[in-house]
């Protein structure tokens, strides 16, 4: 079976003018987290999936855990889409977490 590494990414704008906004908002990026993500930018969470599959596991566990609310998108892309990501400003993190020398398949 061969794997194709893939990387998904949840952009999300959850409202933030209640407390209940507040505490949906800190559940919900606790279980990102909790689910192996990491923050790329505010909002913008990136996590290294085996496959097409896995990723698609994971965007169905989150959309159980969605606020109603809220606007949560997920993109899905290879690992060589990624790394061919350009920065117009700023600098990339030069962080483990994102680098393709991360991922390891047993």
């Amino acid at each position: 079976m061969r794997y194709r590494v893939m990387r998904l990414m949840v952009l999300f704008d959850l409202p933030m003018t209640t407390s209940k906004n507040r505490r949906n908002y800190r559940q919900f990026r606790k279980t990102l987290i909790q689910e192996g993500f990491f923050m790329m930018q505010y909002s913008v969470y990136v996590r290294v999936c085996a496959d097409s599959k896995a990723a698609q596991a994971i965007e169905r566990r989150l959309a159980r855990l969605v606020p109603t609310d809220s606007l949560v998108q997920t993109v899905m892309m290879t690992e060589k889409q990624y790394q061919n990501m350009h920065f117009i400003a700023g600098e990339p993190s030069q962080d483990v977490l994102n680098s393709a020398a991360r991922t390891v398949i047993i």
